[in-house]
């Protein structure tokens, strides 16, 4: 019976091997640091609800067993899409949003299906396919935007043009947007916000997560994520479920990229929506999640503990060695970091 407990126990720290070193990870940068704790709270706050959506836009996918899908990079896209087009005809405030909204989800949905399609073709090589798919969609949406707008393509609004009349400036704002869904509903507690509005939408977006699961569409999605095999023999149609996965997780990464740059409030262009698949990978495994295995607690643990030990490791890198720039390269190093680690010990 021991010899059973203490088993339990090695298993069940080995498979939460990488929380619990981004845990100790993160409580060094603290202290290491010298932040101030309040200060820390509200920036992983921001971030909880600038990149909670987009992490859990993972989960589906690796519930299909088609691994992380770096793919969720042309969600983004979707989404900036959307905001440019809205921004080029002067759509401001809520509606301006809702507008970028229904534009980024129909782009979304079509590009989500195409990836779906491709990656039926690719099975076994979905994480490496996600990636390259990710490359070919920036290359096409800069030159659309760097060289289409004002050619091929009409233009509305001059302030966000290049002065030569063709393409879209590197940096425009989106004061009209900014803060539309932030200011509601918030709350000061002392020196901490608290953002109710946006923190109950990214949980309503886990519940929807959840919900999808509990579906006989989640079910399936299960089921071809465990045997592809024993879900034809089921009668699932395979290829079918797989393009629907990528489709619910384009749509909801396209919906969170517009949270994310609405909370911003300016928006790069052509490089806003890189690395966004990198850190909620990186994200989503720091918090325990494998290649195979994703639940919501996953996302949320990851964000928190991620996020944390990316605020604190510039100053920390300053204090320990004089040297801020050490603690900038470590933030790149513990997003890469986060998911060669997470590959190795699972």
């Amino acid at each position: 019976m021991r010899f059973y407990i203490k088993t339990k126990k090695i298993a069940l720290q080995y498979n939460n091997i990488v929380p619990i070193v981004f845990f100790f990870l993160s409580l060094a940068g603290l202290y290491f640091s010298k932040m101030d704790i309040s200060f820390v709270v509200n920036e992983v706050i921001v971030r909880f609800i600038r990149d909670g959506v987009m992490v859990l836009s993972l989960i589906i996918p690796i519930t299909a067993g088609m691994g992380l899908n770096f793919a969720i990079i042309i969600g983004a896209i979707c989404a900036q899409i959307g905001l440019l087009i809205i921004l080029d005809f002067q759509i401001g405030g809520a509606l301006g949003l809702c507008f970028a909204i229904i534009i980024g989800v129909i782009f979304a949905i079509f590009l989500g299906t195409l990836i779906g399609i491709s990656l039926n073709r690719a099975t076994g090589k979905e994480m490496i396919a996600t990636i390259i798919m990710g490359f070919l969609a920036t290359g096409i949406y800069q030159y659309i935007f760097l060289v289409g707008y004002g050619t091929f393509l009409p233009f509305h609004n001059n302030e966000i043009i290049l002065s030569r009349g063709v393409g879209i400036r590197s940096m425009v704002d989106l004061s009209i947007f900014r803060n539309t869904m932030d200011k509601l509903w918030q709350v000061q507690i002392g020196s901490i916000q608290i953002p109710f509005f946006m923190i109950l939408t990214v949980f309503a977006f886990a519940l929807v997560i959840k919900y999808i699961t509990g579906t006989k569409l989640g079910q399936e999605i299960k089921t071809v994520g465990y045997n592809h095999e024993k879900a034809e023999l089921l009668g699932i149609d395979v290829y079918s479920v797989r393009i629907k996965a990528i489709i619910i997780s384009t749509v909801t990464a396209c919906i969170g990229q517009i949270i994310f740059i609405q909370n911003i409030g300016m928006l790069n262009v052509y490089t806003a929506h890189l690395n966004s698949d990198i850190f909620s990978c990186a994200a989503l495994l720091a918090g325990g999640a494998s290649i195979k295995k994703a639940k919501i607690r996953h996302a949320f643990l990851g964000i928190f503990l991620f996020h944390t030990l990316f605020i604190v490791s510039p100053q920390a890198g300053q204090n320990i060695f004089s040297n801020a720039s050490i603690g900038e390269y470590f933030r790149s190093f513990i997003a890469y970091g986060a998911i060669a680690f997470a590959l190795m010990t699972r």
